[in-house]
């Protein structure tokens, strides 16, 4: 198992399909080792991005096996959870630690929308069932439930849950949980438009999605961030505002997937119900990544 801080880059990676649908596991080494070339840190293995909503759970875990493989502890590989009852969720958590991944992140219950009470007696009752350590997926802006700083009290009663994907889209936000847990709570900024600016007031890390084409560009400008070199990590940055803002977009999957592929690691295809783009629609998303791509910084 490797070991890891929470901090750095953590690609949400996407899932490969072919042509006819099936999981395309020899793209999805291929992109695995462009992370790792590129110097990012860690893994988040079907995420949103990675498209678990239509993915079965063997898949997930096949996809989890294959990774661990392919890193060989490189860098720590982490599942995501994002499941519709208490129970599938412990047993997700618990096959994924048999299974030999380093680290979980956690969404609260789908479909349900969960009050507070609810939604933590359900990350606890998951981090009581592991010891793999927790990565809290805060995004009330698309998954209805905003874990508030009350609520993480409660949650870091467990000791293995340990960081939150902090996706609030509401800046503040970091200073308000660096001053009330310091270092206990550990910060992965999750929304690609406002990376930057995470990185500067405090954020730990990034849990991003732009990544997954341009991981190079990506760890650059967190490492200039971290060494204090602000205006050269601006410039990269604008640059790469135009790609970073297909990740804020319902089409986010079919989006990074044209990038990536552009870059040639990834396929385009994705399962239905999401369907190809058409029209001026891929005529635009193409040429914002064909623009970016003929401008891209000098690292």
């Amino acid at each position: 198992m490797a070991q890891f801080k929470w901090e750095g880059i953590y690609p949400a990676m996407l899932s490969p399909f072919d042509e006819n649908g099936n999981l395309d596991f020899d793209m999805f080494g291929k992109n695995i080792e462009a992370q790792l070339d590129g110097g990012v840190h860690g893994l988040i293995i079907a995420g949103s991005l990675g498209e678990a909503s239509v993915l079965s759970t063997e898949e997930k875990y096949d996809l989890l096996t294959y990774a661990l493989k392919v890193v060989a502890g490189r860098v720590p590989v982490l599942l995501n959870i994002a499941e519709n009852t208490t129970a599938a969720a412990i047993k997700v958590a618990q096959t994924s630690e048999e299974l030999g991944a380093d680290g979980l992140m956690l969404l609260p219950p789908m479909r349900y929308r969960a009050d507070d009470r609810e939604a933590v007696a359900y990350f606890r009752a998951v981090a009581q069932s592991t010891k793999l350590p927790i990565l809290i997926y805060n995004n009330p802006v698309d998954y209805s439930t905003y874990v508030s700083l009350d609520m993480f009290e409660e949650l870091l009663l467990e000791p293995n849950i340990q960081a939150v994907k902090e996706s609030t889209r509401d800046l503040t936000n970091i200073t308000r949980l660096k001053n009330r847990f310091g270092d206990r709570l550990k910060i992965m900024a999750g929304v690609d438009t406002l990376g930057l600016e995470s990185l500067m007031l405090g954020a730990d890390g990034l849990v991003a999605g732009l990544v997954d084409a341009f991981p190079k560009e990506t760890v650059v400008m967190y490492d200039l961030v971290k060494a204090g070199e602000y205006k050269k990590a601006v410039e990269i940055y604008r640059w790469f505002m135009p790609l970073l803002e297909l990740d804020i977009h319902p089409k986010l999957v079919q989006y990074i997937k044209l990038a990536a592929t552009a870059e040639g690691i990834s396929t385009p295809y994705t399962r239905a119900p999401r369907l190809p783009l058409i029209g001026e629609e891929e005529q635009r998303v193409k040429k914002i990544i064909a623009d970016s791509i003929a401008t891209r910084p000098q690292l």
